[in-house]
């Protein structure tokens, strides 16, 4: 017997197939379970207009996707990640996050519908599919950026650091010289001044 298939139905078709089956398959399992109608004149015509008419829509789902496509064009996503020496990374970069960042341009795409085409490991840009219809791929790339300064810079830095400690390190032996000279010139004054206070007292025993 004669089949039109209402859903995809594994290991046998598609829907909107028609197909032959063994009569106890189809009468007992495929038309009970929902899976398909007899394809008769009247079920075969109603088929052909359905398809019209899906066709109609996938066409216009279609040029939709294609605007879609069109607004993304050379898109490259940058994506700040903690890395380490070398420009390797730590973490990942997932689809999940694109899909996130695709959003906040007014790109609405499933993360499902994303595939990075390569694994992320280190710093650099890399492609990434897009499906935005079952019969249109659209190409993006993403480039991955670190938040670790160089190495060069590192150094840089520590050698800056060094040398103002070196200059820190040097101001407090010219302030100790200072103080010490104060201190001989308070000394001496002192001196100065027991010598004076004696020589009165000399004077009144005469």
């Amino acid at each position: 017997m004669e089949i039109i298939l209402l859903k995809d139905v594994p290991g046998l078709g598609f829907k909107d197939e028609i197909l032959n089956v063994k009569n106890g398959y189809g009468r007992n399992y495929i038309i009970p379970k929902g899976f398909g109608v007899l394809a008769n004149k009247s079920n075969t015509k109603v088929l052909e207009e359905n398809l019209k008419q899906t066709i109609k829509k996938q066409e216009e789902i279609l040029k939709k996707a294609e605007k879609i496509a069109k607004k993304i064009g050379d898109l490259v996503l940058e994506i700040k990640i903690k890395t380490g020496t070398e420009d390797k990374i730590f973490g990942s970069v997932t689809t999940a996050q694109i899909a996130k960042m695709l959003k906040e341009k007014g790109i609405e795409i499933h993360k499902k519908n994303i595939s990075i085409l390569s694994k992320v490991n280190a710093i650099g840009e890399y492609d990434v599919n897009l499906k935005i219809h079952k019969d249109l791929f659209h190409p993006i790339k993403i480039n991955v950026t670190g938040n670790i300064p160089s190495k060069k810079k590192v150094k840089k830095k520590i050698s800056e650091k060094e040398d103002d400690n070196k200059i820190d390190s040097k101001e407090p032996k010219v302030d100790n010289k200072a103080e010490k000279s104060n201190k001989d010139t308070k000394n001496k004054d002192s001196k100065e001044t027991i010598k004076e206070s004696d020589e009165p007292k000399k004077d009144s025993k005469k």
